[in-house]
């Protein structure tokens, strides 16, 4: 990785921490060139090959459906194992064991760490096989691609965008630093309580459990977020809140999967911020932000593949670090 990449790797990190994306100071040579050339270009020519390539394109919508399949079946697993009793998958998100071996969520088990003030020696073992798949396959992808809230959320952000296009309500942003302090805050009750106090209140668990063991008053909790996101802030506690995403943002950082950005293709037509489940990690896609020729997007990527799949160019692809672009 050259200086420019390193340096705009330590951007991303900060910006997951929520300090807002900014124009970068320094490019590499090619893509200074890159950009120059794109600034000399027609526009009127560019607009109408833009225009001509979406003529003939159809929206695809790969990605969404093999994530929407991947989560309907990792969490009906669930439910098939209970209410069955053969026990392939027991337990709930939070906490579950897949035909003997312990899967514990690494959020949770710091959560109870910290609750109990001491090392667990059998959750670091639970948390070992998590920790290692959600090295590898980046580790965000648990919000998009498992989370059951996360699907939820995803189907009334439809409504949310609904009634903002009816100028019915307006989408109000939030400091994104925010997140990161409600972590500190989690783990300071933890401590101070000896409780596992964000694990109560977890919309990850509670629909988990929900849809294992039925449905309780905590639901309404989980409602609530939901009418909040939908007339007030699309994805809010996603976006703004969720400490889950941040600790598997930052369980990412060195994963080798990941959506990688290519410079010289790309209209800027900006409808991959439009998807984006969480668009400042495609800051470099504006006009003019790009660092080098190509970028792999930030640790905060959840990898749902929204970008990839309407990208008109297919500047946007997943790839394995090292490895062929995955189709």
């Amino acid at each position: 990785m050259n200086k420019v990449l390193k340096r705009r790797f330590l951007e991303q990190i900060l910006v997951m921490f929520g300090r807002e994306p900014k124009k970068p100071a320094v490019q590499s040579e090619r893509a200074v060139r890159m950009h120059e050339l794109k600034r000399m270009t027609n526009k009127a020519g560019l607009q109408a090959a833009q225009d001509a390539h979406r003529a003939h394109q159809e929206h695809s919508h790969k990605w969404r459906n093999r994530r929407w399949a991947t989560l309907l079946f990792a969490n009906l697993l669930f439910v098939v194992s209970f209410y069955f009793d053969i026990q392939v998958l027991e337990g709930a998100l939070t906490a579950s064991r897949f035909v003997g071996f312990h899967l514990i969520d690494l959020n949770s088990a710091l959560q109870v760490m910290l609750a109990h003030k001491h090392i667990i020696n059998n959750l670091l073992i639970g948390t070992g096989t998590v920790l290692v798949l959600w090295v590898l396959l980046g580790g965000r992808t648990f919000c998009s691609w498992v989370c059951p809230y996360h699907l939820l959320a995803e189907i009334t952000e439809r409504l949310h965008l609904t009634l903002v296009k009816k100028k019915l309500v307006t989408d109000q942003t939030i400091d994104r630093r925010l997140r990161s302090v409600f972590w500190v805050i989690f783990a300071v009750l933890a401590i101070a309580t000896g409780y596992t106090v964000f694990e109560a209140i977890s919309p990850t668990g509670i629909v988990s459990r929900a849809l294992i063991y039925g449905p309780g008053l905590a639901m309404l909790w989980v409602l609530a977020l939901l009418v909040f996101e939908i007339f007030f802030s699309r994805r809010a506690w996603c976006r703004y809140a969720c400490p889950i995403g941040l600790t598997y943002g930052v369980v990412g950082i060195i994963s080798p999967l990941r959506v990688k950005y290519t410079l010289e293709g790309c209209f800027h037509e900006g409808d991959c911020r439009k998807v984006c489940l969480v668009p400042h990690v495609l800051d470099t896609v504006i006009k003019g932000r790009a660092v080098d020729t190509e970028v792999p997007i930030g640790p905060d990527c959840t990898r749902c593949g929204l970008c990839v799949d309407t990208c008109p160019t297919g500047s946007l692809k997943f790839e394995v670090k090292g490895l062929a672009k995955l189709l």
